[in-house]
């Protein structure tokens, strides 16, 4: 069984398996789903334990495919086609509840994309935006019909919607997570960008503060390696998922070498274990990043930092 379907929920938790959700994860196991009131609900234990009994493997976003590879009592068996990992060469691998997900729309011939830019923005019914719908997370893709105005309407899983043109910015295909791209899936946002690498660094600065989540791919909240993976795809760059895969692609650079946006991976035993933790350079000796779920994103000096001595390789993807 391989069938295409389509994320219809904000921010969807692919599970490990479907055991691993607790009583207090109802609020994401629905349609909707409501993320804001789980993550409202949570103590920092709880967080940690998502961690710690290996509930979640990553998160996907409104409006991307996947591909389902099995069903059971409610629950689909998924490959994240456009998160890359060693694990699955289709896509990465887990669990989601079948009711946040429905058959795929073929997306218009030739259609560009509507992806959000703003760190948030609401799905609107109708053209007037008056009744909203979903709140969107940074950079979810749906395709782009037209627009009238300072409005936009999208194609979405159930049918058209309407979002705020300065929330969204035009890209041509294919960021859906179709499995259709490889690289480069959508043109970098900005015309004249003369650093790429500076430009994600400047990207990620939006979010300091915001809280680490264990499997966060979205403004909700996001793990290392996520926030790398989505600073890079905001420009258009699709690196793998995971900290373990992204430290083996990508162009090595060597430390007098380093310029903003290069990736630093961090292993166990002083730089000689496995790899567990990734930041992104961002000049002077300083580093940005999603560190643990009892902090948030923050920008550190890496003279000082406790992980300073784990420090083993360093990766450039942009160009």
């Amino acid at each position: 069984m391989l069938k295409k379907m389509t994320v219809a929920v904000p921010v969807a938790m692919v599970w490990t398996n479907p055991d691993s959700p607790r009583p207090m994860d109802g609020p994401v196991l629905k349609n909707p789903a409501d993320i804001r009131a789980w993550l409202g609900c949570m103590t920092l234990d709880d967080k940690l334990d998502l961690c710690l009994a290996n509930r979640v493997q990553t998160q996907v976003l409104y409006g991307a495919s996947v591909l389902v590879t099995e069903e059971s009592d409610g629950w689909s068996k998924v490959l994240v086609s456009l998160q890359g990992t060693r694990k699955d060469p289709l896509g990465y691998p887990g669990w989601v509840p079948s009711c946040q997900l429905v058959e795929a729309v073929e997306a218009p011939v030739d259609s560009q994309r509507a992806v959000v830019i703003a760190d948030k923005t609401w799905l609107f019914k109708d053209s007037t935006l008056s009744e909203p719908l979903i709140e969107l997370s940074y950079l979810t893709s749906l395709p782009w019909l037209k627009q009238s105005g300072d409005v936009v309407s999208v194609q979405t899983p159930t049918g058209m919607g309407y979002v705020k043109a300065d929330d969204v910015r035009l890209r041509d295909d294919v960021g859906d997570g179709s499995g259709n791209g490889n690289g480069n899936v959508f043109q970098a946002p900005q015309a004249g960008v003369k650093h790429i690498g500076q430009a994600i660094v400047e990207q990620g600065q939006r979010f300091l503060g915001l809280p680490y989540l264990w499997g966060g791919m979205s403004s909700y909240g996001f793990d290392c390696s996520g926030f790398a993976y989505s600073m890079h795809k905001y420009f258009g760059i699709i690196i793998p998922r995971d900290a373990s895969d992204q430290a083996k692609q990508g162009t090595l650079v060597e430390k007098e070498a380093l310029e903003p946006g290069d990736l630093l991976f961090f292993a166990y035993d002083e730089g000689k274990g496995a790899i567990h933790h990734v930041g992104i350079y961002a000049g002077n000796n300083q580093m940005l990043h999603s560190p643990e779920t009892i902090k948030s994103i923050e920008l550190i000096d890496m003279s000082t930092m406790k992980l300073a001595k784990e420090h083993c390789v360093s990766r450039r993807y942009w160009k």
